[in-house]
């Protein structure tokens, strides 16, 4: 027996180790970006050698030993490709499907999100999660004495990196809504986007939908500096206060940000803003299972996470969840349609 326990151990000392050094995978990530690596490769056309990397960097000194150990890193988690001319060439570095998504000017790029999330600001907060858990509170707000939001507001060149990181995300997301959430929004004559931004996301659903009339409504500051849409009126006003009247309402991880109470009280404005028989909640966001999200593994539970330090009082939730609040805010019925993203669509109906 006392073999198997030793390897036990061992096994459950390296797991250790992993999480340990969890940090150095997403540090090694960002100083790819931050370096440009990605899109160096791809405007060569790749693969390449480590001296044509060295020569696309914006450094008149780079150092390539450090490069070199970068890359091998990097090579190892799969984001580049690594070939070794078996002539004794010189090694060649290549993209990968991961890589693909690390291109800054690309369509669809996940690079924002990731200078976004390893800013110092961000990760500061995450060494308030024991805090929190002792004595309750918010850790962003331990970590810098203001919300998220506050220091966004104050902070020209962090709100900039914010909005860039939303901005990312919800252009993956809002592809797999429109083109996967197939006849959802075919009987929609009016939709307001409750929490729209700018206005980006609603845009692209009346593109491709154009007879639905788009009313984007967000805080007054915010729908001031939004961009004119066909098809699209903005509408300044509060959530916990009113919504705009329409037959259905849009909302793209709004309510993942506000704790339970709050969430009602935003569902409930929700129902009295929609025709009593007729109106259609769409929602955007992650049903946790806590076996893992399919193809996407633990991200729900760390999404969770990153809502505990960031957010104040926000949180991912179950299907058992969901349904308590949607009860509790009015919307007795309700349906999970799955795309291909993170979160899921959640569509609520008032009976």
């Amino acid at each position: 027996m006392g073999s198997l326990d030793e390897e036990a151990l061992l096994r459950g000392q390296v797991e250790v180790w992993q999480l340990m050094f969890g940090f150095a995978e997403s540090m090694a990530l960002k100083c790819a970006i931050e370096l440009g690596i990605a899109d160096i490769i791809n405007s060569l056309g790749g693969p390449v050698t480590l001296n044509q990397i060295a020569s696309g960097i914006d450094s008149p000194c780079v150092d390539i030993p450090y490069l070199a150990r970068i890359m091998r890193f990097l090579v190892r988690k799969r984001v580049f490709t690594q070939h070794i001319p078996s002539d004794g060439g010189e090694t060649l570095y290549g993209l990968t499907d991961s890589s693909k998504w690390l291109l800054r000017d690309s369509e669809v790029s996940l690079a924002p999100m990731v200078l976004m999330q390893n800013y110092p600001w961000q990760l500061a907060p995450w060494h308030y999660l024991s805090q929190c858990v002792k004595e309750g509170g918010i850790a962003f707000k331990k970590a810098h004495g203001c919300e998220i939001w506050d220091l966004a507001s104050q902070n020209p060149e962090f709100n900039r990196i914010f909005n860039d990181a939303l901005a990312c995300t919800a252009k993956i997301i809002m592809r797999a809504v429109v083109s996967h959430y197939k006849g959802g929004f075919d009987d929609v004559e009016t939709l307001v986007d409750v929490g729209g931004g700018t206005g980006g996301n609603l845009a692209e659903i009346v593109k491709a939908y154009p007879h639905i009339k788009g009313i984007n409504f967000d805080l007054p500051h915010v729908v001031a500096a939004a961009p004119a849409y066909n098809g699209v009126s903005h509408v300044g006003g509060n959530f916990f206060e009113a919504i705009p009247n329409a037959d259905s309402i849009f909302m793209k991880w709004v309510l993942h940000d506000w704790g339970d109470e709050d969430c009602v009280k935003i569902l409930k404005n929700c129902r009295k803003a929609m025709p009593e028989k007729t109106g259609k909640l769409i929602l955007v966001e992650i049903v946790l299972q806590p076996e893992g999200n399919g193809q996407f593994g633990d991200m729900g539970m760390v999404s969770d996470l990153v809502m505990f330090a960031h957010s104040t009082g926000g949180k991912e939730r179950t299907e058992l969840e969901w349904k308590k609040l949607l009860e509790e805010g009015g919307f007795p019925r309700y349906k999970i349609i799955n795309i291909p993203a993170l979160p899921s669509i959640i569509e609520a109906y008032l009976q």
